[in-house]
């Protein structure tokens, strides 16, 4: 007979968080994100990776502080998640091989155009005027580069991992837009809940910023162009936003069935209590303006936690300072909270790090967990213009201490890939 400490509302497993990592351009480590986080630091500033003359974007929250190449974002995405994993391995307790699955959020790969054009220039003089694909073919089997064909294999990054720390089976990389870290947590759990599994780790990562990721997002309109001063340009919720920064980052979960987290002595951080997920097919980059998709998604989570709205003590919103995307969250929370939302703490950690897209939903659940564990709440910075038709607690621009038992973090994508999590401290 199963004991019932163990299980949920459902009959199945509760899900323990027994170590996290953390990388953003705050830092490395949890305690250096944290304490930065909480004190209203900004790790957005001016790029000096790559030329941005000409660029109507000229800021971001890239990662520096770790040496991986310049021009390889497979390689830096790599790096990230290798060191956030090594530390949530380490504060789980574990050593070893892993034994059991690895989900891995990573960005969509896509050589830079200098690469293209370095390959093209490979190609034989006889294939030179043929079409691009057979260039690519041609040069390929004619000069072989392992380097180049690892960089464009979307897998090539969780196989090294899997290696690295000896997880299970195949080792599973997905791309859900902006909900990607969000969504490799669920399947984290859906792993454990199913019996398939006691642990599995989950990973999110991102190095990707580059001058030709600035001008795509340029292009859509979605960055901010106020440059002057780099770390005033993220303001979620305020009148004045005008887009996001674009970041990168990392985070590691180590998830476990809390029967045998406890079995094995292991400290729980918290408990992954539900998960929510729903698309929708308005827009290949925007999200349904009616936030439907959305609301849907924050409801979902919250019946899979076998809770209601009430429960909830805390959100980490999504708040991406886009003037759509922050009004559409918005609209959402305030469908699924009603009034009781004016009451709710709502803050953006993207004010601080930026927007860490693939790796977003993975960071902030991280965050959200340690705001759990240690009752404080970080900021909404850059909060001085409010937008009068957003009524929000944005916990404006100075953390605040309160110790909450319940968190939403909510991660809504490109294309309308909508993710949301509850978690909470204890199983009950």
């Amino acid at each position: 007979m199963s004991d019932n400490r163990f299980t949920d509302h459902l009959g199945r497993p509760i899900i323990a968080v027994t170590g996290m990592g953390v990388i953003t351009s705050l830092g490395q480590g949890l305690q250096d994100n944290w304490a930065a986080l909480t004190s209203g630091t900004s790790g957005i500033h001016k790029i000096t990776r790559f030329p941005t003359e000409g660029l109507s974007t000229r800021i971001s929250g890239t990662v520096d502080f770790i040496d991986v190449p310049a021009d390889n974002a497979v390689e830096r995405s790599y790096a990230f998640a290798r060191e956030t994993t090594a530390e949530a391995l380490a504060q789980a307790g574990l050593s070893g091989d892993f034994e059991g699955p690895l989900f891995l959020a990573a960005p969509p790969v896509e050589p830079e155009w200098s690469a293209r054009f370095a390959l093209a220039d490979r190609a034989p003089p006889s294939q030179v005027e043929g079409d691009a694909y057979d260039r690519f073919l041609t040069a390929m089997r004619e000069r072989p580069d392992p380097a180049f064909l690892e960089a464009v294999q979307f897998g090539s990054i969780s196989e090294r991992l899997s290696d690295r720390f000896g997880t299970r089976g195949l080792p599973v990389t997905l791309s859900t837009a902006c909900a990607s870290g969000a969504t490799a947590i669920q399947l984290g759990v859906e792993a454990i809940r199913q019996g398939r599994t006691d642990r599995s780790l989950v990973v999110a990562t991102d190095g990707s910023v580059s001058a030709e990721a600035l001008i795509r997002f340029s292009l859509l309109s979605a960055l901010s162009t106020q440059n002057d001063p780099p770390e005033k340009a993220s303001k979620p919720f305020s009148k004045d936003r005008d887009g996001f920064v674009i970041a990168e980052g990392a985070a590691t979960l180590v998830l476990e069935s809390l029967e045998s987290a406890v079995a094995r002595g292991a400290k729980v951080l918290g408990i992954l209590k539900g998960c929510g997920e729903k698309a929708d097919h308005f827009h290949r980059t925007r999200s349904s303006p009616d936030g439907g998709p959305a609301i849907a998604t924050i409801r979902a989570a919250l019946e899979d936690a076998g809770m209601d709205d009430s429960g909830i003590g805390y959100i980490n919103a999504h708040g991406t300072s886009t003037p759509e995307n922050d009004k559409m969250e918005y609209g959402s929370m305030l469908a699924v909270f009603g009034e009781r939302l004016r009451n709710i703490p709502v803050s953006s950690n993207k004010s601080m790090i930026g927007h860490t897209l693939t790796a977003a939903g993975a960071v902030e659940a991280v965050f959200s967990i340690q705001t759990m564990l240690t009752g404080t709440l970080p900021p909404t910075i850059n909060y001085l213009n409010p937008d009068p038709t957003i009524v929000l607690d944005v916990v404006p621009n100075q953390k605040r201490d309160q110790q909450v038992r319940a968190v939403l973090s909510n991660s809504f994508g490109f294309g309308g890939q909508n993710a949301s999590l509850v978690m909470t401290l204890e199983p009950a």
